[in-house]
């Protein structure tokens, strides 16, 4: 290979190149120099309306159930992916926080008490995209449960629920806004939103026409909001145990 031209040949698989593109793992034959344009392309890529960040939340807000539907079984290209999605969105609620001020109602912890449950809690508090991921794996199993007939894993309904978190933190920012504006205490309603898109989006999922299924969504937040704080609250007390 010392002798062969580079531009002729993939950089990764060492194979032979026809074109412009490696036809066994699509690497460009010469990748472009990052310059201007370069980084415009990309931020556009990610801002737009056909794929990307406001793609996915436009296709969410509209028809949560039956773009995760799709996304799992037919297309997984034009979506951001679920668990990118839920990181980014926790983190613009979180910058908006810092940026509006507005008081945060999303966890609410008793911290007179200095315990390490509340120390837990207040790390969620600071990282709500790895606190919605945990968070989404407890609803995620109360609602394999609520829904085996379905035929799901566990690991499709959890892509489900990072979209769904996800979406959950992008609402209660846009109410965070108006209250940080304002200064109306709306983010409550915001919450109350995000628990019946929350509903509305899971049983969409499962089936739209079963009204049923959006009091068994209803049943399994709960429980999975529920469970997680229990969980918590019980990792909290061993631990203080242990140390005393």
């Amino acid at each position: 290979m010392e002798n062969q031209n580079s531009f002729d040949y993939c950089k990764k698989c060492e194979l032979y190149i026809s074109g412009n593109y490696c036809v066994s793992c699509g690497s460009a034959k010469e990748l472009r120099r990052i310059d201007g344009k370069y980084i415009v392309k990309e931020v556009s890529s990610v801002l737009n309306f056909d794929k990307g960040i406001l793609y996915t939340v436009k296709e969410l807000l509209i028809r949560p159930g039956v773009t995760v539907r799709r996304f799992i079984a037919e297309d997984r290209n034009r979506l951001v992916k679920p668990v990118i999605f839920i990181i980014i969105s926790s983190l613009v609620y979180s910058v908006l926080r810092g940026f509006f001020q507005f008081e945060d109602g999303y966890i609410n912890y008793d911290d007179s008490n200095f315990t390490t449950a509340t120390v837990i809690f207040k790390w969620i508090q600071n990282n709500y995209g790895y606190g919605n991921l945990i968070m989404g794996v407890f609803i995620a199993l109360w609602t394999k449960l609520l829904f085996k007939k379905y035929g799901y894993n566990f690991y499709e309904i959890l892509i489900l629920l990072c979209f769904v978190m996800g979406m959950g933190m992008i609402i209660l920012a846009g109410f965070g806004i108006i209250q940080g504006v304002t200064n109306l205490k709306v983010l409550d309603y915001g919450g109350m939103l995000f628990m019946v898109y929350s509903c509305w989006a899971i049983g969409q999922f499962f089936d739209k026409k079963q009204v049923s299924n959006y009091f068994k969504a209803l049943f399994s937040y709960i429980l999975g909001v529920f469970t997680f704080a229990i969980s918590v609250l019980m990792i909290g007390y061993f631990i203080d145990l242990m140390i005393k």
